[in-house]
Order: C-alpha cells, then sequence, then structure tokens
C-alpha cells in the first residue's frame, strides 16, 4: 500500500513495544540481518505466512495438549509427549508444540482429484485438508481397550490393485481392527471410504469416532450431530459422514467434560454435541457379537467439485504404458510403483511436493518432479504442469512462487528444454515469450563484475530456505547457467539465431564466473569442494552445490570439485547412512542423499547403490518419505509427511541406474547392483518404455555368468552412442545398430 512507505510505522511499532516492556522489534530484526548477506528480500512472505499459520496451531497445542493427556490424541503427540518414548520431546520453554518426531502420513486419491485426503501411521484418517479426523478403535465387554494410536507396532501398508489403499491392522490381546481407507470415484465427484472390520472374542464395540485433531494438532469442531436416521453425522450443520448402518449406541461430548473416550462407558446416549472451545467429540458404536466378525464402512463426501481433467480417472488408465520396472528386489520394487503412484496422485494439474504441509508450488519441486514425470513417461502430464509456468512469471520474466529464490527461471527454463527434447516436439507457441523473457531475467538479475566475492553472480537471496541465512549460493548460479543454456538450445531449435547465441554466451560468462569464484574458494579452503557460497566454509549447506554434477551436468564425473565435495559430505554430513541437513531440517534427507548417489552414478562409484538401499530402509511401510527423518524416532522431523520431491528422486534414481544421459551417450544398466546381474533364479530384469533424451527404449536384462543386456528402441533421430557399464563388469561400447551385448566380469 502506497501509504505504508511514508507512515512511520516503524516508530509506532518500536514506541508501542518498548512501553510495553518489550524488546525493540526493529533492533531485533536489524541484528538478525546481520547474519546473513545483504539482500532485497530477507525472507519470502510465502514462508513466513506458512511459519504463522503453522505456529499458530502450534500455539494452540501447547494449551491443549499438555493438560490433556488423557485424551486420545494423534499417535505422534502419544509417542513425542511420552517420556519413556524415544521420541519424547521436553516441552520446558518452548512456547509452541510442532510435530517433530512423526511426521509421517500417506496420501490416498484418484488421478487429477484435488482432495488428497492423508493416513497417518496408526491409521487415523483425515479427509479434508487441514480438517478434522476419523479414528476407530475396538472396546471389549472386559474393559479390554484397543487403541491404535497408543500401540508401539501395528501393520500398516499400502495396497495398489484397482486402486490405492492404505490398510492398518492393529491387534491388542484378542481384539483385532482392520482399516482400509481409500477414494473412490462416484457420480464424476469422490468420497473417501474407510472399511472398518473388528473382533473381539468376548464381544464389544466398534467405535468410530469424530477428532478434532489430525497429524500437525488441534482442528477445530463446534458442532456434530446424527440425524435422525442414525446413519449420518451432521458436522458443523454440514452432513460430513455417513455411516452404512444405523449406529446402535452414541455419545457426544466438549471440551470441559472431556475427551468422548473418557464417556464410553456411559448408557444415556446423546446425538448432539457442542463446544464453543471448538473441542467437541463424538463416538457411533457398533455391537461387535462375540467371535463374529463386525464389518462397517464409513463414507466422506469430499465435495472436490467434478473434475476438469481431460485424463482418465482409474488408475490403470493413468498408469498405462508408464515406464515399469521388473527387479528381484521386491522392497526396491515396491518403493518404484508406490512413487509412481505418488507423482500421479501429486500432479492433478499443478505438481505438489505433499498432500498437506506442501501442498503449493514451487518451481523447484516442479522441476525435479516433472523430470521425473517425463522419465516415467507420464508425459500428458509433465506437459499440463508445465502450462501452468507461464501464469506464474512477473512482468520483469522472474518466474515467481517464492520471493527471494533467483533459481526458480534456471528451473523453469532447463525443465522446458527437457520436455521438448524428450518428446521431440516443437516448442508451444504458449511457452516463447514466457522462455525468452525469464532468459533475460537471469542475466539482468546479475551483480556487477566488481572484484567482489559475488561479483558477477546472482544477488543473495533466500534460495532453496535449508542452505541457509541470505547468500549468494552456486546453487543459483548453477541454475542460472543450465536456464541460459536451455535457452540457447531451445532458440537454435526454433530458428532464433540471435537470441540462442546471445544466451549462449551469457551462460559461458556465468560459467566463468563462478569457475573463477570456485578457484578462489579452493584457494581459501585448501581443497577443491565447492561450498554452499563464496562467503562460506565446508558445511551441510554445500550440499547445493551438488546440483552441479546431478541434475546439471556441468561438470563431468570426475571433476575433482565435485568428487571432493561428494567426500566432504559423505564423511562429514551422514548419519545412519544418509545425508544429515543440519540447517532447519535438522533430519536425514531422502532425496539429496539421493542427489548424492546420483552424483557416485555418473562417476561409476559401486557407494550409489549402497546409499540407494540405505533410503529404501528409511521408507515408511507404506512406501514414503517425509522431507527430512529423525535420527532416532526415524519418523518424520520436517516438512510433508508424504514427500513427493523424495518419491520423483526415487523414481529417477531407478531410472539413471537402468538407462540414463550422459552428454550426447547414452548410457545402460551402470548402477544395477551386482548380485541381480548374477542371480538367474528370478528371471529376466526388465525396464521401460524409458523416454531419453534420444528416444524411447526398452531394456531386459538376462543375468548370469556373462550377463546379457538387450534393448529395443524408437529413437527421434539417428541412434545415440551406447555404453553398457554395469558395475562390476568390463564396459562395453555397442556397435552402431547394435541392440544386444553381453557381459564379462572385471
Amino acid at each position: 500500500m502506497p501509504w505504508m512507505k511514508w507512515l512511520p510505522w516503524r516508530f509506532f511499532v518500536r514506541k508501542f513495544a518498548t512501553a510495553h516492556g518489550f524488546l525493540d522489534p526493529m533492533s531485533v530484526m536489524a541484528r538478525m540481518q546481520r547474519f546473513a548477506e545483504p539482500s532485497e528480500v530477507s525472507e519470502p512472505i510465502e514462508l513466513l505466512r506458512a511459519g504463522m499459520v503453522f505456529h499458530a496451531r502450534a500455539l494452540i497445542n501447547s494449551k491443549v495438549i499438555q493438560h490433556n493427556l488423557d485424551w486420545v490424541w494423534p499417535y505422534w503427540i502419544e509417542r513425542q509427549f511420552n517420556p519413556r518414548d524415544e521420541s519424547f520431546i521436553p516441552r520446558a520453554f518452548s512456547i509452541t508444540h510442532c510435530n517433530l518426531s512423526h511426521r509421517n502420513w500417506t496420501a490416498v486419491g484418484i488421478p487429477d482429484c484435488e482432495e488428497m485426503p492423508i493416513v497417518d501411521p496408526r491409521g487415523l484418517l483425515t479427509p479434508h485438508y487441514d480438517g478434522w479426523s476419523v479414528d476407530a478403535w475396538v472396546i471389549g465387554d472386559e474393559g479390554e481397550q484397543l487403541i491404535p494410536s497408543q500401540l508401539k507396532t501395528c501393520d500398516q501398508r499400502l495396497e495398489m490393485d484397482e486402486n490405492t489403499s492404505v490398510v492398518t491392522e492393529s491387534t491388542l490381546g484378542e481384539l483385532y481392527l482392520h482399516n482400509r481407507a481409500k477414494v473412490e470415484l462416484d457420480s464424476d465427484d469422490s468420497h473417501c471410504l474407510l472399511e472398518l472390520q473388528a473382533r473381539s472374542a468376548g464381544g464389544g464395540w466398534l467405535v468410530v469416532t469424530l477428532r478434532p485433531c489430525n497429524p500437525e494438532g488441534v482442528s477445530f469442531v463446534h458442532k456434530v450431530r446424527l440425524d435422525d436416521d442414525r446413519r449420518h453425522w451432521l458436522i458443523e450443520e454440514k452432513t460430513a459422514v455417513e455411516f452404512d448402518r444405523p449406529v446402535d449406541r452414541h455419545l457426544a461430548s466438549n471440551y470441559r467434560h472431556g475427551d468422548i473416550f473418557l464417556r464410553l462407558t456411559e448408557q444415556a446416549g446423546q446425538v448432539h454435541g457442542e463446544c464453543e472451545v471448538g473441542m467437541a467429540t463424538a463416538a457411533a458404536l457398533f455391537r461387535i457379537e462375540a467371535g463374529k466378525p463386525l464389518h462397517t464402512g464409513v463414507k466422506i463426501p469430499l465435495h472436490s467439485g467434478r473434475r476438469k481433467s481431460k485424463l482418465p480417472a482409474s488408475w490403470q488408465d493413468n498408469l498405462q504404458n508408464h515406464c515399469a520396472m521388473s527387479v528381484p528386489d521386491e522392497q526396491l520394487q515396491f518403493l518404484y510403483d508406490a512413487a509412481i503412484r505418488t507423482l500421479v496422485l501429486h500432479s492433478p494439474q499443478d505438481v505438489y511436493p505433499g498432500p498437506y504441509t506442501y501442498k503449493r508450488f514451487w518451481f523447484r519441486d516442479a522441476a525435479f518432479m516433472i523430470q521425473t514425470l517425463l522419465h516415467a513417461g507420464l508425459v500428458e502430464r509433465a506437459e499440463r504442469a508445465l502450462d501452468q509456468f507461464p501464469h506464474r512469471q512477473k512482468h520483469d520474466g522472474f518466474f515467481h512462487s517464492q520471493d527471494g529464490e533467483w533459481d526458480s527461471n534456471g528451473e523453469a527454463l532447463w525443465i522446458f528444454d527437457l520436455f521438448c527434447q524428450f518428446t521431440n516436439r516443437p516448442l508451444k507457441a504458449d511457452w516463447r515469450e514466457a522462455i525468452l523473457r525469464g532468459a533475460r531475467w537471469i542475466d539482468a538479475k546479475r551483480l556487477p563484475s566488481d572484484g567482489s566475492r559475488c561479483g558477477g553472480l546472482l544477488p543473495a537471496g533466500f534460495s532453496a530456505e535449508h542452505l541457509g541465512p541470505n547468500d549468494c549460493y552456486y546453487w543459483d548460479d548453477f541454475w542460472g547457467v543450465a536456464g541460459l543454456r536451455a535457452a540457447a538450445a531451445i532458440c537454435r531449435r526454433e530458428g532464433l539465431e540471435n537470441d540462442g547465441k546471445t544466451f549462449a554466451a551469457q551462460a559461458e560468462d556465468l560459467q566463468r564466473t563462478i569457475d573463477e569464484s570456485l578457484a578462489d574458494a579452493a584457494e581459501r579452503l585448501g581443497r577443491p569442494a565447492m561450498p554452499a557460497s563464496p562467503n562460506r566454509r565446508l558445511d551441510a549447506g554445500a550440499i547445493g552445490s551438488i546440483a552441479a554434477g546431478y541434475p546439471l551436468q556441468l561438470y563431468p564425473p570426475d571433476d575433482p570439485r565435485l568428487t571432493d565435495l561428494t567426500e566432504f559430505l559423505m564423511d562429514k554430513c551422514f548419519v545412519s547412512g544418509g545425508f544429515f541437513q543440519d540447517m532447519i531440517h535438522s533430519g536425514i534427507n531422502a532425496y539429496l542423499t539421493l542427489h548424492i548417489a546420483q552424483v557416485l552414478l555418473r562417476a561409476g562409484d559401486a557407494r550409489c547403490v549402497e546409499l540407494m538401499r540405505n533410503v529404501a530402509r528409511l521408507a515408511s511401510p507404506t512406501g514414503q518419505w517425509p522431507e527430512a527423518i529423525h535420527p532416532h524416532s526415524l519418523g518424520g522431523c520436517m516438512g510433508d509427511g508424504q514427500h513427493a520431491w523424495a518419491a520423483a528422486e526415487w523414481v529417477a534414481m531407478q531410472r539413471n541406474c537402468f538407462v540414463r544421459e550422459e552428454g550426447e551417450t547414452l548410457i545402460l544398466a551402470s548402477g544395477l547392483p551386482e548380485e541381480w546381474l548374477a542371480e538367474t533364479s528370478a528371471g529376466s530384469i526388465r525396464f521401460g518404455p524409458a523416454p531419453t533424451r534420444f528416444g524411447t527404449l526398452s531394456l531386459e536384462i538376462t543375468p548370469g555368468g556373462n550377463p546379457r543386456v538387450t534393448w529395443s528402441a524408437n529413437w527421434h533421430r539417428a541412434a545415440p552412442p551406447i555404453e553398457v557399464r554395469a558395475l562390476g563388469h568390463i564396459p562395453v561400447i555397442a556397435a552402431p545398430g547394435a541392440s544386444t551385448v553381453e557381459l564379462s566380469r572385471q
């Protein structure tokens, strides 16, 4: 607002704060900013807004949870607030209580539906984004209580057949509960279905309960009522839950009277619950006869609106002809198939890096996810997501998802070019002007070449947010080079020769500036490993500089700057076999570990397989990774509990182990575990049809003493040079026109 520029609001804020005995906020902010390099954006307003919402709920959590530990809470609370549990976090001076040790959940849904209900590790279902939840318990007639969130162990799995379901099975003595959550299409809209099966040897009750909370904490419910036919819950006066049979008993409670769990023995039914605090709970009870299983269903309309997509709704149709993998390792096979479904679910139009905490857009996550959509052969999804990019571009050419992040233009241009190469299609007319303006923005954004440490580089910014305080990050510069080179390549193909030459020259000038800066950094640090920025020592933030090796391939695989950086990160920044990001995330990062594995893969280093297996071991039982993983609880400690970027990196890693581009050469079978190639009992190993920059190919490997690698391809043009570099075997350069090679042990 213009008046804010001349109104002395800083004076009033300072005056008000100091008059009430608070620290001067302007002074505090000024001191905080001294720890970062001067930047036009201190912190993206988008992150500040999201952080305020996050901690507002966490503040409410602190006022509710610790004073009511006799309630039944979600799994993360039951463990995080238990002083005997390794997930316990002391509260002491913390004014907010966040989920920091079990940020794990799995989304269910159907392709192209924006609603993505989430299921926590004990079956708690949150059907609507950031809303209330539905849980299920079994209470025996002798007083036994099967409360899944209070169990240390249970069996949870992801089932992938004609639909995608999360199944949670819990057992306590002779009590048993089977919980299946999924989403189905109904009259061109969708609903969430919770299928429950309960048993109690001596008889008892299945309790379906409304919870004013979810995997992030409190989520208010003010009114709940069972309607006259005893088959529907009206929540906030709207029909929200439908039972497949009349409720046998019903109870409701509010905050003052305590959790409904504490009142389950009451015989007098109550069909209506109202709570001014917003902590209304309710229980629909269904009788379990002794020794007889009870089956019941709970249906929750998602009201997501009619699907706008022209793509089919069924999972089978969406996955038809995708790049499939068949390997003898059941865990790796399952994780690949689950990750493919995660990508489909999280690309309803835009691509989202998560179904809950991160259900919003970043160019950074989008670039990596769209790359993998291309790897997986999901071209229509990739194209549809790219169609949204120009709408997010500002008039000056900045591809904007967050302020102060100067990597986005390079990422957008790089993925536009990759799409055109993979599909062998000309540039879409709607993309052309956005690409030209985006490339011009990169060069215009660079700092003056004044001889300073950051001279000629992109300015200090917030960048990838987990690299540290605002700084001139090499991550941004590497993406800038890649973006300019991508724009130059696009222009050459489109006949825009002058623009192509200009962008190519700008790319080489920026690359030269980076190399000179890295040379200065190497002299300062006494080793070639690349730090996060020209101003930094080597630390965990240096992970950002791995981008020069993967995915951008700006340097050859054996470049000492890359290899030494990899050794530094693996030596100093690994915990439990994975990269531990000290900054902000404070957890093990699956996707960043895989970035390092990709650099090792390019170098022919067999440790890439070890890192891949380490990441596999960190996956949840449903085949998901949170953004960052607690080193002790092994639950999520940062970000979304189902991180779609991590899923994308898993697919990309498997793909590159089978087939990858190195410059103008196609490399086959370079990351497959050696034991797969020797194991003959499991049959052939297959991968494809796999799109590449040169065309699409399908790969088959016959294990044995001399493994045979066979491929069939549909090339865009002439076949590229092909090399087979299987670990533990002598590399083979395929003869022109060949479609099979036989390998020999080294």
